[in-house]
Formats: structure tokens, sequence, C-alpha cells
């Protein structure tokens, strides 16, 4: 029989999902992604998953003739979508194929990457291709897998590299939740309510988030590409529990 650590972390990629799994498991995928994009940015320089600001930085640079710095851009975006798409491919190959557990794998393929990061960083930082270091290339790359393998497990409910939905729909949830209904009853089929388990779900993942920026950062500043080495082994225990499952 199986002990309860690892039917517990079985149940966080298992192809039955529940509302609780996919928060667990967004919850650590946001304190990882946190911790490696606030923690890579001390280690490499750049945030890895604020795709908004690549395209931005791509226009800029374009229109300001820094063609090197565009191409470090363009080839970030690039990395990040190449991440996603491989997420797909994978999680849709896994369907046709019949395997139960569709997740785990993508999830022990981010954890690899990770490792790979931690343990070569140094080294990936000093090949380039265009003008960017391997190592911003690995970063985009999980980045983008990781984003799209919590929005196929949730459902797309979920997103935990970036925080501009969250906070948008947090802000919306704090709007209801102050919104007086004067003239209609609270019971009434037109009034505002707020939807407070959604306020609770994004609060809480802004605060993972937030969480793991910070301890990325001290971890970063303390111990290097090594501090993403805890990181990764989380990620695999979680994607290779359900095959230790009796």
């Amino acid at each position: 029989m199986s002990t309860l650590p690892i039917q517990y972390l079985s149940t966080l990629t298992a192809k039955p999902r529940t509302r609780r799994a996919d928060l667990h498991i967004g919850v650590i995928l946001t304190f990882v992604a946190g911790a490696l994009n606030a923690g890579g940015f001390l280690a490499i320089g750049q945030y890895t998953s604020h795709i908004t600001g690549m395209v931005s930085a791509l226009a800029d640079q374009l229109v300001l003739r820094h063609f090197e710095l565009a191409g470090i851009a363009a080839v970030s975006w690039i990395a990040f979508v190449s991440g996603a798409a491989s997420t797909a491919l994978m999680v849709n190959y896994l369907r046709r194929s019949g395997v139960r557990n569709l997740y785990a794998i993508p999830l022990l393929v981010e954890a690899v990457l990770i490792l790979l990061f931690g343990t070569f960083g140094g080294t990936l930082k000093q090949h380039e291709l265009a003008d960017v270091s391997l190592a911003v290339i690995t970063l985009c790359f999980t980045m983008g897998l990781q984003n799209a393998l919590i929005t196929k497990i949730s459902r797309a409910e979920i997103r935990t590299t970036h925080l501009t939905g969250l906070t948008t729909d947090l802000g919306i949830e704090i709007g209801k939740l102050l919104y007086w209904n004067r003239t209609h009853p609270d019971d009434a089929e037109d009034a505002v309510h707020a939807d407070r388990v959604r306020l609770r779900i994004h609060a809480t993942l802004i605060a993972s988030f937030l969480g793991g920026g910070i301890a990325g950062a001290l971890c970063f500043n303390y111990a290097g590409f090594m501090s993403t080495v805890p990181l990764a082994l989380a990620l695999a225990a979680i994607a290779i529990a359900p095959a230790l499952e009796r």
C-alpha cells in the first residue's frame, strides 16, 4: 500500500481533477515560477516569464534600431512559445497513447530543465545563441512549458508564471465585494456578489508567487544557481509519485 505522501503527490497530476488538486499544484508551480523569475533575474539579469515586457522591448528596440537587443527579446519570446508548444505536444501525444497520468512527464521534463539550469547555469550563461545566453533560453522555455502545463491541468483557470490576469481577477472580485446593493436586496437575481472562493484562490496564488520570489532572490543571492536544485527535486517528486503508487 502506498504511503500517504505518495498518495497526495499522485493526486496533484492525476487525470480526474478536483479544485483542491488544481489549487495545490497551482500554489506549488506559482512558488517555483516566482523563485525562478526573481532569482533568475539576479543570476542572468533578465526576467524570463514577463512576455508582455519582452514583446514591448522587441517593439521599442526595433524602432530604436537596437537590433541586437531586439534579437534578445525575439529569441526569448520564441523560447517561451516553444516551451508551451512542447507541453501541448507531450500532453496530446500521451492522451492519444492512453497514458493514465498525462501531466507527470511534462512536469518531469520541467524538473530536468530546472536541474540543468541550476547545475550548469554558469556554463550556460557563457554560451550564446543570437546574442542570448543559453541560460536565458532555458529559463524562458521552462516558463512557457510550465504555464502551458498548469493551463492544461486546471482547464485554463490558473496561470502561474505571471500575475496580470490574477491581479485583474482579484481586483474584479474585490470590487464586487465592496459593491453595495443599495436599490436591490442581496438575494435579488441581479444583485452583485463576490465569488469569495475565487477571491481566496487569486490571493493565495499571488502570495505564493511573491513568497517564491522572495525565497528565490534570497537563495540566488547566497547560493547562486545551485539554489534551484531543491525546486527541481520537488517537481521531480510530484512527477515520479504516480509510478510509486501501488
